[in-house]
């Protein structure tokens, strides 16, 4: 019979860990052993936890996973009810919200990377297809993140009007397009590539400067913009040789 976290050291329990020692203190099984509460008869709420995140199936080495997992498939695993199931779903929710875009408001983003570090947490692992506008002022500094599309669409088929309307509503003269590739793979299309070509020549016609367009895969992401300058140069490199 295994321990039950009663029986198990007071400094080893993750409430009395997390209270004397403080939050980072504690392991990913710990943290969610707190939220899942009790175990089964056979295993505590860590041991419990620990095979929760034996269900990370990606290459991701966090706990983004826990939010593409639905509740049916949460309850799959033994000792994890629907209440449960439920619970690690608001506490999912809850920690993509505290990154929205509120919290960043008036930051500036001075490279790629700056936005892509905002979104991706909550695009990573995302099962389909979602669209965002990063809407800038002329100092760069982020206005808003505007969600344009979100579910199983093909993004390439969004109409360029939805793209650029947030930032003609907000007189807002540049923008960003973020958009992730649930494959995990950010390698841009060459439909990808041909859309933002298109889009930015259409911001041009409107007054609006388009400053990049970030694909956002597993953990890692890919500037358009930046694809797009490589693969020019490289071709002015072989017309010269």
């Amino acid at each position: 019979m295994s321990m039950k976290m009663k029986e198990l050291p007071e400094l080893e329990r993750p409430y009395e860990k997390l209270e004397i020692y403080g939050e980072k203190a504690l392991s990913d099984a710990e943290l969610l052993a707190i939220i899942i509460k009790t175990g089964t008869k056979e295993e505590t709420a860590v041991q419990l936890a620990q095979r929760l995140l034996r269900l990370n199936n990606t290459t991701a080495e966090n706990l983004n996973y826990l939010n593409t997992l639905t509740i049916p498939e949460l309850m799959q695993l033994k000792g994890i009810g629907k209440v449960k199931a439920i619970q690690l779903k608001a506490i999912g929710e809850i920690a993509v919200r505290m990154f929205k875009t509120s919290n960043y408001k008036k930051m500036i983003i001075k490279y790629p990377r700056d936005l892509a570090k905002i979104l991706m947490s909550g695009l990573s692992l995302k099962k389909e297809e979602v669209v965002i506008v990063a809407v800038l002022n002329n100092k760069n500094e982020l206005l808003k993140l505007e969600d344009v599309a979100n579910g199983t669409i093909n993004f390439v088929n969004i109409p360029m009007k939805d793209i650029l309307y947030e930032p003609i509503r907000m007189k807002a003269p540049k923008f960003i397009l973020v958009h992730n590739h649930p494959s995990g793979e950010p390698k841009p299309s060459k439909e990808d590539i041909v859309y933002t070509q298109c889009l930015y020549k259409t911001a041009e016609l409107m007054g609006l400067e388009m400053i990049d367009h970030i694909i956002i895969g597993n953990m890692k992401y890919t500037s358009i913009f930046t694809e797009i300058t490589s693969k020019t140069n490289e071709e002015d490199v072989d017309s010269k040789t």
